[in-house]
């Protein structure tokens, strides 16, 4: 196995990894420092941390990450559909259509179920 054929891949994992830490230095040495209590106050989950891990919350949250997750995965659907539309013809228009259609009558359900709104 000829070594030589992996220099570039070490040249550029050590260019990187210079790049990289002088960044991060020259960020925590010129950075302003300027701590309150907002700052340095732990942040979990867009709510107010709390103490018991047991303690009822709202649930709202974790349906809009859904809703996110489903509508992140349509699109890496459509991404790699859409480059192949033209080989693909009519058919795959149909059950892209279909698919696309489904989730719209699943956000639809969601919006009118009242599961966006933040009170």
């Amino acid at each position: 196995m000829d070594l030589q054929q992996y220099l570039p891949i070490a040249l550029f994992l050590g260019v990187a990894s210079v790049i990289g830490i002088a960044l991060l230095t020259l960020g925590s040495i010129l950075g302003p420092r300027r701590p309150d209590s907002e700052k340095l106050s732990p942040y979990e989950c867009g709510f107010e941390a709390f103490e018991d891990a047991r303690m009822k919350f709202d649930v709202r949250y974790y349906l809009v990450a859904i809703l996110f997750i489903i509508f992140d995965l349509e699109i890496a659907f459509l991404f790699p559909w859409a480059t192949v539309l033209e080989e693909l013809g009519w058919p795959a228009i149909a059950s892209m259509s279909i698919f696309l259609g489904l989730l719209v009558v699943g956000f639809i359900y969601e919006w009118k179920k009242g599961a966006l709104e933040w009170e």
